[in-house]
């Protein structure tokens, strides 16, 4: 049981911080609290009575008070996060003591373990918005997506946005090899394949290679590994739990993982190149993916057959414009020189993905673009 009292809960926008404060003498409750810090990674300090001004009761994220304590905390100063925790379901005080000392939440364990967990968690990392989630799928095989994923992570990243670029495809050589980071020391997919339930957002970040001023979350050069519908679920929401910015490169085909990670999108772009039977493929994908995603939107690519252009591939998919990808002659020379797509901020590709954050910020970090950005095909 969770009962509110006084409206939401208390997770704090801001940095990594420390884990809460726990008010109680009830020996078998502090190993309950104590269990379910370690659970949720966090390191509670603990207190028989609140501590002095200059102590813990303003300064921690979250303040955990045993209903064995809540007497000697009726004279703490009121602030949000305190929480009434015991184990009496029956208890018909319970209430009035959570008002006497502004709790508001009233937890009785072990019914509401699993939450607690949760909300311990997030006020240690200090979770505040979300990642906007961007993901990028292709239309047919070879139409870029991977490309454009790695240049809006390059350029989210040199705007000095928190970025983490995941590579959803199994398939598809390895994004790190996009950013010259095939040897970077780091974990890969491989071993998050058996996550199940919260992973921590901070131990996620510290234990992705750092390329390029972003994280990369990439495939291991051994066998496939397939990576269970339940650890995708808990990698992006570790991922987005961190704020900033979120690119997920995602294979055409959706099965249940991709499915996982679609739902967790804020936006989709599926790159199409202008060929008819890149565009009958590409409406197949959008089939699939729209079953799952609610925003998906279309970037063309040239060169375009004759009497197509990029309003034409939008119309034929039936899904909105968000602009034209341009094209970028040299590309490859410059990946073989260490420098990764998007890597130059004077490219055409990086103008492109430049034009793409502004239009997202202007929309607050969290509605989709409104319009084509860069103006179109170079």
């Amino acid at each position: 049981m969770a009962g509110s009292i006084a409206g939401e809960g208390a997770a704090v926008a801001g940095g990594r911080r420390g884990g809460p404060l726990i008010v109680t003498e009830d020996v078998e409750l502090l190993d309950d609290l104590l269990r379910l810090c370690a659970a949720a990674g966090a390191e509670p300090e603990v207190h028989h009575g609140p501590p002095g001004r200059r102590g813990g009761w303003e300064r921690a994220p979250m303040v955990l008070v045993g209903d064995d304590a809540a007497a000697r905390c009726r004279g703490a100063g009121r602030r949000k996060g305190v929480m009434l925790v015991g184990r009496d379901q029956d208890d018909p005080d319970v209430w009035r003591r959570a008002v006497e000392i502004g709790a508001e939440y009233v937890l009785r364990l072990p019914d509401s373990e699993s939450w607690l967990v949760d909300q311990i968690a997030n006020a240690a990392e200090g979770v505040g918005r979300p990642a906007f989630t961007v993901g990028v799928m292709g239309g047919r095989g070879g139409s870029g997506a991977s490309t454009l994923a790695c240049a809006l992570a390059m350029s989210a990243a040199r705007s000095g946005r928190r970025t983490m670029l995941i590579d959803g495809d199994p398939l598809g050589g390895g994004i790190d090899v996009l950013l010259g980071g095939e040897r970077a020391e780091g974990m890969r997919w491989p071993d998050f394949a058996q996550s199940k339930g919260r992973l921590g957002g901070g131990a996620l970040e510290d234990s992705l290679p750092a390329l390029h001023g972003l994280r990369v979350l990439s495939w291991g050069r051994d066998d496939e590994v397939v990576v269970p519908p339940q650890a995708m679920r808990a990698v992006l929401a570790a991922a987005r739990r961190l704020g900033g910015v979120v690119v997920v490169d995602l294979p055409r085909r959706v099965d249940e993982g991709v499915a996982e990670a679609l739902a967790q999108l804020d936006l989709g772009l599926l790159v199409v190149p202008g060929e008819l039977r890149a565009v009958a493929a590409a409406k197949r994908v959008a089939a699939a993916a729209g079953m799952v995603l609610d925003d998906l939107r279309v970037v063309p690519r040239g060169p375009y057959a004759s009497g197509l252009d990029g309003r034409w591939v939008a119309r034929a998919i039936g899904l909105p414009l968000v602009g034209e990808l341009p094209v970028e002659s040299g590309l490859l020379v410059s990946q073989d020189d260490g420098t990764p797509p998007g890597g130059s901020a004077r490219g055409p590709l990086a103008r492109f993905c430049s034009a793409f954050w502004e239009q997202v910020a202007a929309a607050g970090d969290t509605s989709p673009v409104t319009g084509p950005p860069g103006g179109g095909a170079a």
